[in-house]
């Protein structure tokens, strides 16, 4: 069995509602689709992240091809380790990561399908019957904030998840707002997307301790390192470490400097399932637990992460997901966590999900017309020059 083809397809695909963070504006998930076709009639499929600019990830899709096509799908390991030494990836480690982890998508789901295996197996095999994902809450108004909580609530949510750091007051207020909604028994996180400073960060959590917070993501910058361990080491409450996990090495040097107590990543960051798969054990070594991070992520990548998580000894409740708030994905079946928390064991081969060709096309077709779901909005852009 050797990899005959590879295609790749750009798509766009809206949110129901804008994503809005002290970092980012965005309006949907913008991906590459890679298809991988095996000389005996395997098709593979996996989902590349869109990062800053979603052509310049197909351009480095294109321009890895030569260290897949003819190859073993089986080895895909030294093929990655070939493509970032011999084609000079590890230069550009994000922007390769981001696109070689679709690669290892496919070439994974068509070493499951070849197996007739589901992909989980692959990586040691059930520890659970089911992982949890969280309820990602809108910034909003109180009504409709209020109202994201009794939804969620109503369809069994145990974990919600709120953006902070873009206004202190509006923060605090809608924190409060929260709280009063979920009432005591559920989790809530915070997410300052590294936008506090230090003094800032411990004034607020101080005060938004009360709301008793589940733990807080990224409340400072990553780097330099002591400024999460400082942080860590002084709030009332545990820290998640999300900024920062950029590749291997990076997310290896922070779990080894402790600078949190959940790590937050993704197969994106450090270029494949596998290396998040290690990383996780890396971290249950140290005694500290992962959560899978989304970059706006369609069915594909999901599937993928969710495979690896049935499999992980250390994983927390209420895992990221951007499913509940697309307007339509490009697999064929919804997935479980498209209205509820919780999703089981996969059924099926490989990745376990088929790709919905009309879907696919109307995605793509989305992407011709408007472009890319950029991260920002020009209202965000130069500030400085307002009156």
């Amino acid at each position: 069995m050797k990899v005959a083809s590879i295609n790749t397809f750009i798509v766009s695909v809206p949110y129901k509602r804008r994503e809005l963070s002290s970092v980012v504006a965005r309006d949907g998930v913008t991906d590459v689709l890679v298809k991988i076709t095996t000389d005996d009639g395997l098709v593979g499929w996996g989902e590349a992240c869109s990062g800053a600019d979603v052509v310049s990830v197909d351009a480095a899709l294109q321009a890895m091809r030569p260290f897949v096509l003819g190859r073993d799908p089986w080895n895909r390991e030294a093929m990655q380790a070939e493509c970032f030494e011999h084609g000079l990836w590890a230069f550009r480690p994000m922007t390769g990561n981001f696109a070689w982890a679709g690669i290892d998508m496919a070439l994974l789901d068509v070493c499951g399908k070849a197996a007739g295996q589901p992909l989980y197996r692959f990586f040691g095999g059930l520890r659970r019957s089911q992982v949890s994902y969280f309820y990602y809450l809108a910034r909003s108004s109180d009504d409709d904030l209020i109202q994201q909580c009794q939804e969620g609530l109503a369809a069994g949510y145990q974990d919600f998840y709120l953006k902070v750091a873009v206004d202190w007051a509006q923060d605090h207020h809608m924190v409060a707002t929260v709280r009063r909604a979920l009432g005591a028994q559920p989790r809530l996180r915070l997410d300052a997307n590294g936008s506090w400073s230090v003094p800032d960060a411990l004034h607020h959590l101080g005060v938004l301790a009360q709301y008793d917070i589940d733990f807080i993501e990224a409340p400072v910058r990553d780097h330099p390192l002591r400024q999460m361990q400082e942080v860590r080491a002084r709030l009332p409450m545990p820290v998640c470490c999300n900024e920062g996990l950029w590749t291997e090495a990076d997310a290896y040097a922070r779990i080894l400097g402790r600078v949190a107590d959940v790590y937050c990543f993704s197969p994106y960051w450090v270029g494949s399932l596998g290396a998040f798969h290690r990383l996780a054990h890396v971290a249950h070594m140290e005694g500290l637990q992962v959560v899978k991070h989304t970059h706006g992520e369609l069915g594909l990548a999901a599937a993928a992460c969710h495979h690896v998580l049935l499999t992980l000894p250390n994983i927390v409740t209420g895992h990221q997901q951007t499913a509940q708030h697309m307007e339509f994905d490009i697999v064929r079946k919804p997935l479980p966590i498209n209205t509820g928390p919780l999703w089981g064991v996969p059924e099926g081969t490989g990745l376990c999900v088929e790709i919905d060709e009309d879907a696919l096309e109307h995605a793509a077709d989305n992407f011709r017309r408007q472009g890319q779901y950029l991260p920002y909005q020009q209202e965000m852009l130069r500030k400085e020059e307002r009156p």
